[in-house]
């Protein structure tokens, strides 16, 4: 049976079109994957992901755990509510996902972390805390919901609907966070857009849904959440990166913390295995197809491989993040395998859009 989110009967009422995502019963889109995709880049747009997972971690040594637990360096964060992106690896050096951390006290620090990989991250975790010795509590949160609201007039929304909360969140920086009551308002989010990730309790989160509709913010499902990732350049767990890639093969180079002298989990095989692949963006140059996943690339320096693709809505385009081998430079043309088409795409540096505007170059003209 499907787990479901506590705004499953407002998505049915909706008349989502509901699938399952990784035992989630999750919607796709409400009628358009498309509309709901310009929604976002154009005003607001409104996501369910209360199938992520919020875990607590608590206790005075949290801070030292987390310094070996992660690949980012949490002394970045001193700051209440500053949040940090990063990855945790496993021995060998391999993603076994990629979260957000939340520092709020010295001895409180929260994770939002993936769907699908939330048991495995809590039980590594948990291993960690006993290889470590670490005087720490790992509490996962289910009872909370999340509710991300993402595009140009996201924030201008989120205030009318709670017109209450607008002095915790207005002076929040990019990746802030603020508590107020029981809820968490966080300036980030996964479109490349501005907005908010409301962290509320379970009970809160329809009426949270249904105020937020009402001012006008449109629900979203999950096929606009990848193409509007994609556009940004943002990984997507199980496709862009798993357990058998590196950060470093990756493109999440900037998220490993090698300079300073600490010392965290996977830190001995990324400096002594050699980077084999580094992870680009393509924009198809001849038509005849769409750039998907596991799509073979050629290139001048070897074969790599597509991770994620789709057809750009904002671009008009089709458009990819590719593994391909170490050398090959942005503007190089490369031919990608599209159902026995050997395609011509010029690589470019992700993202391909960022706050509504084309960062990456059409047919060699550059729009922006």
């Amino acid at each position: 049976m499907l787990a479901k989110t506590p705004l499953n009967d407002l998505h049915r009422a909706a008349g989502a079109r509901m699938v399952d995502f990784g035992g989630w019963d999750m919607p796709v889109h409400y009628g358009s994957q498309i509309e709901e995709h310009h929604a976002v880049r154009r005003d607001a747009g409104l996501f369910d992901v209360s199938h992520m997972r919020v875990v607590e971690l608590e206790g005075e040594g949290v801070r030292e755990f987390l310094r070996r637990a992660i690949a980012n360096n949490v002394d970045k964060l001193r700051t209440p509510g500053r949040a940090l992106y990063s990855c945790m690896l496993n021995d060998a050096g391999g993603v076994i996902d990629d979260l957000i951390v939340y520092f709020f006290r010295e001895h409180w620090f929260r994770l939002v972390v993936n769907a699908a990989t939330a048991a495995g991250d809590i039980a590594w975790l948990q291993k960690l805390r006993e290889r470590f010795a670490a005087p720490i509590t790992i509490e996962p949160r289910p009872d909370l919901a999340i509710i991300a609201i993402q595009g140009p007039r996201a924030r201008e929304r989120f205030w009318q609907a709670f017109p209450d909360r607008r002095a915790a969140s207005e002076s929040l920086a990019p990746f802030n966070a603020a508590i107020a009551g029981d809820w968490m308002i966080a300036r980030t989010g996964y479109t490349g857009e501005e907005g908010f990730e409301l962290v509320v309790p379970a009970a809160e989160a329809p009426e949270a849904w249904t105020r937020l509709v009402q001012a006008g913010a449109r629900p979203c499902g999950l096929g606009a959440r990848d193409t509007l990732r994609l556009e940004a350049g943002m990984n997507l767990y199980g496709q862009d990166m798993d357990e058998s890639v590196s950060p470093l093969d990756a493109g999440l180079a900037w998220t490993v913390d090698l300079k300073s002298a600490r010392d965290f989990v996977g830190r001995g095989a990324l400096e002594s295995r050699e980077r084999r692949a580094e992870l680009v963006g393509l924009v198809l140059e001849e038509s005849g197809g769409v750039l998907r996943a596991h799509q073979k690339v050629v290139t001048g320096r070897g074969e790599g491989e597509t991770t994620s693709g789709t057809f750009s809505p904002t671009m008009g385009v089709p458009i990819a993040l590719a593994r391909v081998p170490c050398g090959t430079r942005v503007g190089d043309i490369v031919r990608v395998d599209v159902r026995g088409k050997p395609l011509a795409a010029r690589v470019v540096k992700p993202p391909f859009v960022r706050n509504g505007k084309i960062l990456a170059s059409i047919n060699n003209k550059e729009t922006a």
